[in-house]
Formats: structure tokens, C-alpha cells, sequence
């Protein structure tokens, strides 16, 4: 028989392409699974083997996720190293399912098995009676079948209307009576997705949400790693690496970790957000979609930033419900709408450079509101107005990391206090905005703080000249309307001092009106 067959997809995994043993007889043969190595490996002997390899090549351990090099990681290498199921716990948008779908590349790229096999028995101790009968009768011939490592990934959402037949298996009375079978018979067996994860990894994504019985159904799996079906004594000693998800909130909001399986959860490793604005752009950079086709695109590093400072505010706000978090999704999709908008004007302005402008940040709000839970405080106030008071303040933080203490805008501020008014229309051109920015005095002058030259095309100058006008207004210097007409600030009358002998008399009146203590 030749060993060169084609890719063929199907629901028993895909055959190889390469030369690979095609039968049991050449698997064998084969100086790349040897029967020991094959026989007794299990999956979490084989995620051991594969990261001690990584950890020796110094390489990322898990490429693509961002700040948890010092934290999160060591915890995970840990768990795996010692074989342990654990769990992840961490607020929304923390990567807690990207980072279990990446355990995935600790798996070996092809993983032998008998072919046709629901569960992929192992070619050398199969579990099932199907393929222990068929290497009964004809061992060498037996075929051969491969899996890939995404393939041996399989993921489940959590929702109370799971049942034990989902996770475990049910009997099937239609294949016992096609086949002629009982119905305790191993061939009348319907697998659920446990047993059809058998020889990889099986994530539980929101675990809390989990009925407490089906929970229950878990406990054989982790301690004794086998099954029981219907109450059949239909025994399987699955080889499966767990691993799970949870969100906090969820122990009170919606469900909880029973108490039992919780203790058979080998570690438990909690996520976080990104502790610095840095490591949150760089996540932000890598998940959005910018690679806009068409039209060029250039993000200015204020506009990153002003967007990464919303999502912290907004997680020190207490307006906003701590326990819910503000997940890293927000500055994702705001930077995505951002751009949109600034695309839209581009196109519309017949500008090939797009530019996206702080006034771009407000037009995003649809993209934001939707991802912060309120507390009562905020409700009252609507999603809109918090939101806007954020950004406010996103924009005077990132405006004082360029010209805190090295800048006089008072030139600039002056403009505006002598009746000068200017505004920033959405749909504005880089031409036309720029031709009236340039009658501020000083305004241009002060895009040096910002790393701008002058130079640069027309549609960075006037984003950088909105970002300072937005700096003065979040710190009140200036004034600007809701349709974003800047225009001098309002200034607080001083405060009229009284004459000294006036207080002392109305001192002395108090003391003579007063009652006295009986």
C-alpha cells in the first residue's frame, strides 16, 4: 500500500498528506510514533513535553497575548507543568478564552488514531468496543487516521440548558434497533462532546453558568477520568486535559462553582486588565481592524491614547459598576468606529490621507455606551453624558503628557478671550479646517509639543491642533458647544471681600441673639 495519500476531510479528522503510516502494521514501523511513546503519553504528558520546549527555545510562550508576561503566564506554565485542570477568573474582555484556545499549540501537529473512531482511540490500547474488536480481528490492516492540534481543541459555552447528555453521552435507542443491539451495548452509546475531546484539550467557557447536576457529571471525569452513561456500566477511562473559564460577578449574579469541583480544580489562575496604557494599545493595535483598504491610514499616537485612557477612567469611575468591569473590547471597537468616521469624512472630502481627530472620539460613543454597566449614580446621569465626561477627561490626562509645565498656551487662550470663535465640523476638510485654525494665534506654534513639525500633511495638522483645543476645553481655559464651536471659557467673578468692620458687627448682633444655656 503506498504511504502518499491526499487530504481528505471528513468527520473522523483528516488524512495526511505527507508520509505518514496509513495502517497500525506501518504506524509500527514508524520511528516517529513508537508504540511506547504513543501508548502511554497522555495529553498532559504531552503539553508538559511540548512547553518545556518552548520555555528552553525562549520564545513566546503564548504569541499574541499581551501583559501577562510577568503574571498570568508563569501561573499558566505552572499548572501545566504540574498536570493540572485549572481555571481561569477574570472580568470581561480579559482574554480568558484566547488564552485557553492557545493551550492548543502545546499539542503535537499530528496525533495517530484509528480511523472512523468517534472518540479517536489510541491505535495501541484503544478504549471503545468497536476498535478493540477490530484490532481482534485484524490488527495490521487496521487503518490509520491523524488529527491536527486545532482539531483536538473542543469548546463549550456554558448555558443552563446544558444536559449530561450534551457533556457525556446518551443512549441512542434508534441504534440499538438498527443494529440489534441492548440497549447497555457500547454500540448503542450517542458521545457527547467529552468523550469526543478524548486524547485533547476540553474548555468550559463561563462555568458558572453550568447547572449544579451537570457540574456534578464532571467530578468521574477529573478524578477517575472516566465515564458513566444512562447508568450503564459503560466504563471509559477518557485521557482529557480541562480547563475552564468564569467571570466573578457570575458566583452571585447567575450561578456558582459548586464547592466539590472547585476542589478538584487543580490551580486557579486569575486574569487582569492591562496594567499601563502602553501594554493596552499594543492589544488594542494588534485586535482592531485598521488595514482599511483604499485609503491610507495614519492613527496619531495622541488619538491612541486619548482612546486607551477612556477604558481606564472609565474602570476608576464610580459611576460605572466595578464588579461588571470595562472590558478591553471598548477601546477596541471605539478605535474601529474612530477610524470609520474619519474614513467616512476622507471619502466624502475626496482626501486620500485618513486622519482620525478627537471630535472622531465623540462621534464614537455608539461603540462605548453598550460596554459600560451603570451604577444607580450613573443611570441617572445616561450612558451619554457619563461617556462624554470620560472622554473629557481622557483628553486632559493625555493633553498633561505633552504640555504639562513645558507649555504657555496663554497666547493661544487669549485668542478666544477677545472674541475669537472657531468650529470643528465633522464633516469638515483638512483644508478648509486648516485655513481657519491658522487664524489662532500661536495655535501652530505649539504643534512642536506634540512631535509635529509643521510639515507634515494637512489632515495631522489639524488633528493635532483639534487635540490641543480639546486639552484647553477638558481644563476649562476654553469654552465649546455641543456643536463643538470652541469659544472663550467662562470666568468665575471674583469673590467680593467684605469690609472687616461690617463681619465684626454682624459678629457681635449673632452673639447678642443668641440664647442663653438654662
Amino acid at each position: 500500500m503506498s504511504a502518499v495519500r491526499r487530504w481528505r476531510t471528513g468527520p473522523g479528522g483528516i488524512q495526511p498528506l505527507s508520509k505518514l503510516p496509513q495502517t497500525l502494521d506501518e504506524l509500527r514501523s514508524s520511528s516517529q510514533f513508537p508504540e511506547q511513546r504513543v501508548r502511554n503519553r497522555r495529553v498532559k504528558d504531552e503539553m508538559r513535553d511540548n512547553l518545556i520546549a518552548r520555555l528552553r527555545s525562549s520564545g513566546p510562550i503564548f504569541p499574541g497575548i499581551v501583559g501577562y508576561d510577568d503574571t498570568v503566564v508563569p501561573q499558566i506554565v505552572n499548572a501545566v507543568l504540574s498536570r493540572h485542570n485549572f481555571i481561569l477568573l477574570g472580568l470581561r474582555g480579559q482574554a480568558k478564552s484566547r488564552i485557553l484556545r492557545a493551550l492548543a499549540g502545546l499539542l503535537d501537529p499530528h496525533l495517530p488514531y484509528l480511523s472512523g473512531c468517534e472518540i479517536h482511540d489510541n491505535p495501541y490500547a484503544p478504549i471503545c468496543r468497536r476498535c478493540r474488536e477490530l484490532l481482534a480481528n485484524n490488527p495490521d490492516d487496521a487503518p490509520i487516521s491523524y488529527l491536527a492540534a486545532d482539531d483536538r481543541y473542543v469548546e463549550k459555552l456554558a448555558t443552563p440548558d446544558v444536559t449530561i447528555a450534551d457533556l457525556i453521552g446518551d443512549i441512542d435507542p434508534i441504534k440499538a434497533a438498527k443494529g440489534g443491539h441492548e440497549l447497555g451495548s457500547e454500540y448503542t452509546v450517542h458521545y457527547g462532546l467529552l468523550p469526543r475531546a478524548n486524547r485533547g484539550i476540553f474548555a468550559i467557557n463561563e462555568l458558572p453558568d453550568l447547572a449544579g447536576k451537570i457540574q456534578v457529571g464532571l467530578f468521574n471525569i477529573m478524578q477517575e477520568g472516566d465515564v458513566q452513561i444512562k447508568g450503564y456500566p459503560v466504563r471509559m477511562p477518557l485521557d482529557v486535559a480541562l480547563v475552564f473559564s468564569a467571570n466573578p460577578e457570575d458566583y452571585t449574579a447567575r450561578g456558582k462553582i459548586i464547592t466539590p469541583l472547585k476542589d478538584r480544580i487543580g490551580s486557579e489562575i486569575r486574569t487582569h486588565y492591562p496594567a499601563t496604557v502602553e501594554e493596552g494599545i499594543a492589544i488594542t493595535a494588534q485586535e482592531a481592524w485598521t488595514a482599511r483598504s483604499g485609503l491610507q491610514l495614519q492613527v496619531p499616537e495622541f488619538v491612541s491614547q486619548v482612546i486607551e485612557q477612556i477604558a481606564f477612567i472609565a474602570r476608576e469611575d464610580k459611576r460605572i459598576d466595578k464588579r461588571s468591569g470595562v472590558s478591553q473590547r471598548l477601546p477596541i471597537s471605539a478605535t474601529e468606529n474612530v477610524i470609520s468616521n474619519a474614513e467616512r469624512r476622507a471619502i466624502r472630502s475626496g482626501e486620500k490621507l485618513v486622519v482620525p481627530r478627537i471630535g472622531d472620539i465623540y462621534a464614537a460613543l455608539p461603540a462605548m455606551t453598550g460596554k459600560l454597566e451603570l451604577e444607580y449614580e450613573g443611570e441617572l446621569k445616561g450612558a451619554d453624558n457619563v461617556v462624554r465626561e470620560i472622554i473629557r477627561a481622557a483628553v486632559a490626562r493625555t493633553y498633561d503628557k505633552y504640555f504639562h509645565g513645558n507649555s504657555n498656551m496663554n497666547q493661544v487662550v487669549q485668542w478666544f478671550d477677545l472674541g475669537g470663535e472657531i468650529q470643528m465640523r465633522d464633516s469638515a476638510s483638512a483644508q478648509e479646517m486648516l485655513h481657519k485654525l491658522r487664524s489662532i494665534q500661536g495655535l501652530l506654534d505649539k504643534l512642536s509639543g506634540l512631535g509635529l513639525s509643521g510639515k507634515e500633511p494637512s489632515e495631522v495638522l489639524v488633528s493635532g491642533a483639534e487635540f490641543i483645543l480639546e486639552g484647553l476645553y477638558a481644563h476649562k481655559k476654553i469654552g465649546r458647544s455641543e456643536e463643538r464651536m470652541f469659544t472663550a471659557g467662562e470666568k468665575q467673578p471674583p469673590r467680593e471681600k467684605r469690609p472687616i468692620r461690617e463681619e465684626e458687627d454682624e459678629e457681635r448682633e449673632f452673639r447678642r441673639q443668641r440664647r442663653p444655656f438654662n
